[in-house]
């Protein structure tokens, strides 16, 4: 998006908050998240964006941790695994998708082209049916994303010396 001349602002930016704990911790803030789920034409919700300088945030476009890719590597230790479980990424795509009527998610960068595309013949607006379409398409993908940490766990089981591949 950065490349196509989009603006975009770096989370740490944004929310003057360090990522912390290795990278654990970064988008996991109530300036992300409340500038995801705010209902916009709603005067309370209003409010409480000034008064905690939140502002809206209007499209999110998330490339998840490669959990699976990291999963099907031989040499892949289970803590390796493990640290590519993404917490704030599946987080900021729910709460964009849920708001999908004043935000646009994108999680896939096959839909890059179209959504530059709409934007430019639309002065930088996404519409409400290509905003709802992006809303199914990401809670498709993070169910799809939890589906494979789930599977690849019930692989494994646990013993004191670590976890182990069953069978």
């Amino acid at each position: 998006m950065r490349a196509a001349g989009i603006r975009v602002q770096d989370v740490s930016e944004y929310t003057g908050s360090p990522e912390i704990l290795d990278g654990r911790v970064k988008t996991l803030h109530p300036k992300i998240h409340g500038g995801l789920l705010a209902i916009r034409d709603k005067a309370e919700h209003r409010e409480q964006m000034r008064h905690n300088g939140i502002e809206n945030i209007d499209l999110v476009v998330v490339n998840l941790y490669p959990f699976r890719e990291t999963a099907a590597r031989t040499d892949a230790s289970f803590s390796d695994v493990v640290e590519q479980i993404d917490i704030g990424g599946p987080s900021m795509v729910r709460s964009a998708a849920k708001n999908h009527a004043y935000v646009a998610v994108v999680v896939d960068p096959a839909d890059y082209p179209g959504i530059i595309k709409e934007m430019d013949a639309q002065g930088a607006e996404i519409s409400a049916s290509t905003r709802f379409r992006l809303a199914q398409k990401a809670f498709a993908h993070t169910a799809a994303y939890d589906a494979a940490i789930a599977a690849y766990l019930a692989e494994r089981e646990w013993h004191e010396s670590g976890v182990k591949k069953i069978g």
